[in-house]
């Protein structure tokens, strides 16, 4: 018992080092519980010497993984994308697994080896890529449309082929197609009984479940409906993984969906956790010295192969080129699920520990790079189309356009501005890096121009010499200020207009000669305000008066706030916190009788906002303001200056 205990310990505090450390360098929690398995496994510190123990404990980690799977599988959803799920899905699939099956089988390993490696490498993230897409809010985008559809064939394949690999491993089954061909016919007839089950059966006894009002009922019914679909098939002798997955996507049409999948949430990513790192034991750092060369060659090919090969099916599909390739570039990684075969294929004893440790190599390193290509799938897109394709030179906007405002960035709020230009006769020119959103306003008549706006011949094309106005739309101080500094080199009159998300680059932008800037939350406060005093009867010209000064004197009532329980120490730009701080004057505090220019707390870059003295409150006092006892002082400023301006006041 103390043995077993010591072990648990020991894999739990890995995996929380490893997740902890791999959260701050921004790679996916999976690669952590891989790392943490390669530590506590034979190949690494050898905590855990046999591994088919944890293996079985894992393979739950695995129902609970397909019927989450099911959860979110819909039906409605995959006919929807029924031209890319069954179009580029099968294709994808068949071009990637066959070619790579192909080599690997030249390269000496056995028909069963080629054949579950080509199997694992044709599958991709969805774990990681999904939960990308939802993050930049890109799941309803042209490549986000194209990457879920063929990550839910990928996800459909999955399962047939973890249905089909135990009964393929059984050489006392026969012929293979035979045997293959009755467990698909049993899978069909799971699903129309599970189907009727789930219909008309299940949403019922969850209803009952539900009316006991205990939530300790529902999370143990949600556990067994998962378990209980499982051992159904694995008592019929299919695969454990294809129950769980038929009953999450029977429950995935009813109302219950959201709470089952986040009662058993915990059980999952707990389960799932073991069994990651049960992979990670497969993978062995000698290995990895022995065979590293032949890892990072298998790795960059597949990568590039599987990339090239998704974008050229979607093009004969007739996707966009920037969605083809944006699509090619986020699914050209190995998956989870090649994990999940990789583990099922040791299991069955069709493959060595060996073999394996170097596919889930290839494929962890491929995950690794993934985040990266993410999050530059965009410009490395821009920039292969303009290398492969040769971009024309971007048009110059014609002489006779003269007064009109330049628009740096045609996102949501540049086209917005666009539209109220265009109302009150305005002629505005964009500038934007966005291919398809060019294609798109190009083709409803807007006047837009590819390209970079810090670069001094693009804003000369765009007319920067006759514009009355230039406007950055995105939020990028640092891009803005390089924006505002070719702009005035070119043109030192022309005033610029600056959007910010926050102050945090306010004075940085005003230095750097924006005539305006306006930040998007101050904003969004100010009109709160505007329309809460006029709600109150507030007169109309009190309040515009009230607008108009609080722009005048850039946002100071605004800027800053008071924290609660958790304190961040840096803002939105990295920049040290700023924050508004209460320091009551008593008896014994040092400053009582000073008065404020004295105290030089501008030197330490605190501001006193406002002084509190009885019933009166004086906003920005005088330096020659006198402080008494009982005063309360409003401070604004960095975090650290704050309590230094604070052991000044009442410590001397």
């Amino acid at each position: 018992m103390t043995d077993t205990l010591t072990l648990v310990v020991i894999l739990l505090a890995t995996a929380v080092f490893a997740v902890v450390v791999f959260r701050r360098l921004h790679l996916p929690p999976i690669l952590a519980y891989l790392g943490a398995g390669v530590l506590a496994g034979p190949g690494g510190f050898g905590w855990v010497g046999d591994t088919s123990g944890m293996r079985h404990l894992a393979e739950f980690g695995i129902v609970f993984l397909l019927f989450s799977l099911g959860l979110e599988f819909s039906i409605p959803r995959l006919l929807a994308l029924r031209r890319i799920v069954f179009g580029a899905g099968p294709l994808q699939l068949l071009l990637t697994a066959v070619p790579v099956a192909t080599v690997l089988w030249l390269v000496g390993l056995s028909p069963a080896v080629a054949l579950i490696g080509g199997g694992a490498f044709a599958l991709s993230s969805t774990a990681i890529v999904i939960r990308d897409l939802i993050a930049r809010g890109a799941v309803n985008t042209g490549y986000g449309r194209a990457t879920t559809g063929v990550l839910l064939f990928q996800d459909l394949a999955a399962v047939i082929m973890l249905v089909l690999l135990p009964v393929l491993a059984d050489p006392s089954a026969g012929d293979p197609l035979i045997a293959a061909s009755a467990t698909l016919g049993k899978a069909v007839l799971l699903f129309a009984g599970i189907y009727v089950i789930g219909k008309w059966v299940l949403p019922r006894a969850l209803e009952e479940t539900g009316r006991a009002r205990s939530d300790e009922v529902f999370v143990m019914t949600a556990l067994l409906l998962a378990l209980l679909a499982a051992w159904v098939t694995h008592a019929l002798g299919l695969s454990m993984a294809l129950g769980a997955f038929l009953a999450g996507m029977m429950l995935g049409e009813s109302h219950f969906r959201h709470q089952i999948e986040a009662d058993i949430r915990p059980f999952r990513d707990l389960l799932l956790g073991l069994f990651f790192m049960g992979v990670g034991m497969l993978i062995s750092p000698a290995l990895f010295a022995r065979y590293w060369h032949w890892i990072l060659i298998g790795a960059l090919l597949l990568m590039v192969c599987k990339l090239v090969l998704i974008a050229g099916l979607l093009r004969v599909l007739g996707e966009r080129k920037e969605t083809a390739l944006r699509t090619g570039i986020l699914l050209a990684q190995g998956g989870e699920f090649g994990f999940v075969l990789v583990a099922l294929a040791v299991t069955h004893d069709l493959i060595t520990n060996e073999q394996a440790g170097v596919l889930v190599s290839i494929t962890v390193l491929t995950m690794a790079a993934t985040p990266a290509l993410l999050e530059h799938s965009g410009t490395l897109t821009r920039r292969l189309l303009r290398q492969w394709e040769q971009e024309p030179d971007t048009p110059s906007v014609d002489e006779d356009t003269r007064g009109h405002v330049l628009l740096c960035g045609y996102g949501r709020v540049g086209q917005n501005l666009m539209r109220y230009l265009h109302r009150f006769h305005h002629q505005a020119v964009a500038i934007d890096t966005d291919l398809v959103r060019i294609q798109e306003a190009s083709q409803a008549g807007e006047r837009i121009l590819f390209g970079d706006a810090t670069r001094k011949e693009i804003l000369e094309r765009a007319g920067i010499h006759r514009a009355s106005l230039l406007v950055v739309t995105f939020d990028d101080p640092r891009q803005a200020e390089r924006i505002l500094h070719t702009a005035h080199q070119l043109c030192p009159d022309l005033r610029v207009l600056v959007r910010t998300r926050d102050d945090a680059h306010l004075d940085d932008l005003l230095g750097a000669g924006a005539a305006e800037v306006v930040p998007e939350v101050l904003e969004a406060s100010l009109m709160l305000v505007a329309h809460a005093l006029m709600m109150l009867d507030t007169p109309f010209g009190k309040v515009l008066a009230m607008l108009r000064q609080s722009r005048r004197e850039r946002y100071k009532l605004l800027r800053g706030y008071y924290h609660g329980e958790s304190l961040p120490t840096a803002d939105s730009a990295g920049n040290p916190y700023r924050l508004l701080h209460a320091v009551t004057v008593s008896g014994q505090a040092a400053c009582i009788g000073k008065r404020l220019d004295q105290l030089d707390l501008k030197e330490d870059k605190v501001e006193v906002q406002s002084l509190r003295r009885e019933d009166r409150t004086l906003d920005y006092p005088d330096g020659d303001t006198v402080l008494r006892d009982g005063d309360i002082l409003i401070l604004y400023g960095p975090l650290d200056a704050v309590e230094a301006a604070e052991e000044q006041l009442l410590g001397g």
